[in-house]
């Protein structure tokens, strides 16, 4: 089967697309010749950028505010005595400022709850919000979502004060809005950038949000500090007006498909459409394959290794600070600089990465299959490898700190890995496609403390801490080993259309 489609210079060329790594010959050989005008996907790039670091602003807020809302003198400390602990470090220095006591006596289990409520409304939208994206267009959905997250942030504190209940129901709608937004923007990329794009646009896109973490740890806990407003409350009203500022822009200068927009370059234009190929509209091809999608063995890879990952990811958000600073004793101030260096560091290595996987792509050394399972090994293996580290090191601080931040770099290889393999899977559904396995990697946001809480059980000692970073570190690498057994980059039967498989 032989499909042949103008490539932007005009040429018809036959070579065998980077995308679905079989025998057919799908769409040309890629030539962008738009060097003279401003690309249209690059403006996507930059507003999606921004959007996620809003939404992930947004969401880690409340880790830094709740030390601030918290009346930490309401409870009595509770009386560990074991000798399997860290010394506590000599206090010379008499000016570290002491914590301010907060407005509510919610002890640890509460805090548990707050922190944790966001997922709870997390899950439950990733699939809807893919397949919404499919259906009615990324733009509306993805644009939507950082707007319902930026309003009910800006009603927290109302909601807090008001009561408790009020407030978990307001955590769990902001992250029903925030929860369509990954699965949407894939089922944009899908649509908007070319194959040999994808690993480097997806690297600058999504890492929107390792930026947005690393700006709302520090700035958040200023504000925090501040006597204006209660100091609290404008971590959540800043970041809240910000993503509605964001959203005006979103509305004006987004576009679903390239077809669709007013402005953009005719160059670019054909140079996207021969790159991906004609966007199929057909109705009755919009139904989803939903058993043939459960019964899809490189899917569940996905799914697994993703799993893996975010069990890591979230010992490292929500459980190391505790880690650092009642085993570690570190103070405020450290545990604000040293907790974002990790999202710094994977943040620039996943651009780097992506760029490097691109070229290898490009100049045909690395099929595509093979890139993924390569580049998602190092953001397994490595990261994980860091975690044991943190585990054998003890009490060394500043081992610890490297740590951190160099093995937690190759993080941000993932982008080069699983992350772009559901377009390879399915084009057309590849936003439903990332909203299951984001669903199911989600919910280590809440399954993840609770098991550390049950392995801890009060026991802050060195020694229950090491089994954390074991299981985190070999639930990691063990789903990687899946996805390097049972990954595939090849279009899946079920995904192609009827009008295109006909064609022979």
């Amino acid at each position: 089967m032989t499909v042949t489609v103008p490539v932007a210079n005009g040429v018809d060329l036959k070579k065998k697309h980077p995308e679905t790594d079989n025998d057919v010959t799908v769409y040309g050989s890629y030539v962008d010749d738009t060097k003279d005008c401003l690309k249209s996907r690059h403006i996507l790039g930059i507003l999606g950028f921004l959007g996620f670091a809003n939404v992930y602003a947004m969401r880690v807020n409340l880790s830094v505010a709740i030390v601030a809302m918290v009346n930490n003198t309401a409870f009595p400390p509770p009386n560990v005595t074991s000798h399997d602990i860290c010394p506590v470090p000599n206090m010379t220095n008499s000016t570290i400022p002491v914590d301010k006591d907060g407005e509510f006596a919610w002890d640890e289990a509460t805090q548990g709850i707050v922190l944790g409520s966001f997922f709870y409304g997390y899950v439950l939208t990733q699939v809807p919000g893919g397949r919404f994206a499919e259906l009615f267009g990324g733009k509306k959905v993805f644009g939507l979502g950082v707007l319902i997250t930026a309003l009910f942030t800006l009603l927290s504190p109302i909601a807090a004060r008001t009561n408790f209940p009020l407030f978990i129901i307001v955590r769990i709608l902001e992250g029903m809005g925030e929860g369509v937004t990954f699965p949407a923007m894939h089922a944009m990329l899908a649509r908007w950038i070319p194959p040999l794009e994808r690993s480097k646009f997806a690297a600058y896109v999504y890492a929107g949000a390792n930026f947005g973490t690393v700006v709302s740890l520090p700035i958040s806990g200023y504000l925090c500090s501040l006597d204006f407003m209660g100091g609290w409350p404008l971590a959540f009203y800043i970041f809240g007006v910000l993503g509605i500022i964001w959203f005006v822009f979103w509305l004006l200068l987004v576009y679903d498909t390239p077809t669709m927009h007013p402005r953009i370059c005719r160059q670019e234009q054909a140079f996207i459409v021969a790159s991906i190929g004609p966007h199929d509209e057909d109705e009755e091809n919009n139904t989803i394959p939903w058993l043939k999608m459960a019964t899809c063995l490189p899917l569940w890879a996905i799914l697994v290794t993703q799993c893996g990952q975010s069990w890591a990811f979230y010992t490292q958000l929500t459980e190391l600070p505790t880690y650092m600073a009642k085993i570690l004793h570190f103070n405020i101030e450290q545990l604000a600089l040293w907790s974002s260096v990790p999202y710094l560091t994977s943040w620039w290595l996943g651009i780097l990465t992506s760029i490097f996987a691109d070229w290898l792509l490009s100049k045909g050394y690395l099929s595509l299959s093979t890139s993924y399972k390569i580049f998602n090994s190092i953001s397994s293996i490595i990261p994980s490898l860091g975690l044991l580290g943190v585990a054998w090191l003890g009490c060394d601080s500043i081992g610890v700190q490297v740590m951190l931040g160099l093995p937690g770099a190759f993080a941000g290889a993932v982008y080069a890995g699983n992350q772009m393999n559901h377009i390879a899977l399915s084009p057309r559904f590849a936003g439903t496609m990332y909203g299951i396995t984001n669903a199911a990697a989600n919910m280590c946001g809440f399954i993840a403390p609770y098991v550390i809480g049950t392995i801890i059980q009060g026991q802050e000692t060195l020694g229950q801490w090491r089994l954390v970073f074991y299981l985190a570190a070999g639930i990691n690498i063990g789903t990687n080993l899946f996805y390097v057994a049972f990954a595939s980059a090849r279009e899946q039967p079920w995904s192609r259309s009827r009008r295109l498989s006909n064609i022979n």
